[in-house]
């Protein structure tokens, strides 16, 4: 089954466990079949040749409560997912957003990382809330680096950012975050390089996408391709996050800009609360296909569940390792 929204494949590793203990209790776990990942996204919209960046781009996010009592955005009503949508913008651009709240408790939309007017804010503060039943509109802008007066340059939104509920709760959306309130959002600069997919982690306390434990999501890809991860972390707890066989630059966009960049080259990243970062990622580079785990490197975290497996499937669509039957248990030894 897949997740619509996150580009996650729910149930192909059920309960699995990385240790060995816990490995042997779920050796005879039925596995579900893999279902090619999608991802829901609202992506800036094609812009007509000599067209100049700087247009007005409109969309609606629903806030709902889910069957089992977690909150979530979505881009229609019932389609609801955690992460919510990847909002995507390009430098430029301003993006106003009608929050319809067909939860059943107030909530909001605050925005990190781009510019806006207190209206905007989405906290109690500045009269920010959603009441249930009720909508509003969000008005987010972007701006390219430029120079101030005096000589300092100002930076400019380009980068991995996020938004969440900031009412649900307390003051400080606690409440919505923890109950999945939260997406993320990527401003592009322009000219900036584009993914053929992109995916969604986010560390929620002791969740990876407010999964249980041992349930993270499990992510698709073809060798070759190119694959950028958005990382979000919330909650409490700071934790780290690693790739198995792949590496980035640790930039704004996790790319070398040319043979004398000297950005640091990474495969793990410390990250606390409200932190976000992304890079991209040639699938299976110089490593091939396989199934390649992603987790928490603080050991007890990731002891306790907080891992998954990014799968990158060779030119016929297998991947190396995984089940070729639909539902053949399959044993990872790690």
């Amino acid at each position: 089954m897949t997740d619509e929204g996150t580009g996650t494949t729910r149930g192909l590793f059920s309960r699995r466990v990385f240790t060995a203990s816990a490995a042997a209790a779920t050796a005879a776990a039925a596995l579900a079949p893999f279902v090619p990942s999608t991802q829901a996204s609202a992506a800036p919209a094609d812009k007509p040749e000599g067209k100049p960046d700087g247009g007005v781009r409109r969309m609606t996010l629903y806030a709902e409560k889910l069957p089992d009592g977690q909150l979530a955005y979505g881009l229609e009503p019932g389609k609801a997912t955690i992460p919510g949508p990847l909002i995507e913008m390009v430098e430029g651009e301003t993006l106003e957003i009608e929050m319809v709240n067909n939860a059943d408790v107030a909530a909001s939309l605050h925005v990190h990382g781009v510019d806006y007017d207190t209206a905007s804010d989405g906290t109690r503060m500045n009269d920010g809330v959603v009441e249930p039943g009720a909508r509003r509109t969000y008005t987010w802008r972007t701006h390219a680096q430029g120079r101030r007066r005096g000589g300092t340059i100002e930076p400019g939104s380009a980068g991995y950012w996020h938004y969440h509920d900031h009412v649900v709760g307390t003051d400080h959306g606690t409440g919505g975050i923890r109950r999945g309130l939260y997406g993320a959002l990527v401003v592009r600069r322009k000219g900036d390089v584009l993914p053929d997919k992109q995916f969604t982690v986010v560390f929620n306390d002791m969740t990876i996408n407010n999964r249980p434990a041992h349930q993270a999501p499990h992510f698709m890809a073809k060798l070759g391709e190119r694959v950028e991860f958005i990382v979000i972390t919330h909650g409490d707890f700071f934790h780290t996050f690693h790739i198995h066989g792949h590496r980035w630059a640790d930039n704004r966009t996790g790319l070398l800009e040319g043979p004398n960049d000297v950005s640091r080259i990474i495969d793990t990243k410390i990250t606390g609360p409200a932190e976000s970062f992304g890079f991209q990622v040639i699938a299976g580079e110089r490593v091939g296909p396989g199934m390649w785990m992603y987790h928490c490197h603080v050991q007890n975290h990731s002891d306790m569940g907080m891992a998954g497996i990014f799968m990158v499937a060779d030119a016929n669509g297998n991947v190396p390792g995984h089940p070729m039957e639909p539902g053949q248990p399959m044993n990872m030894q790690h």
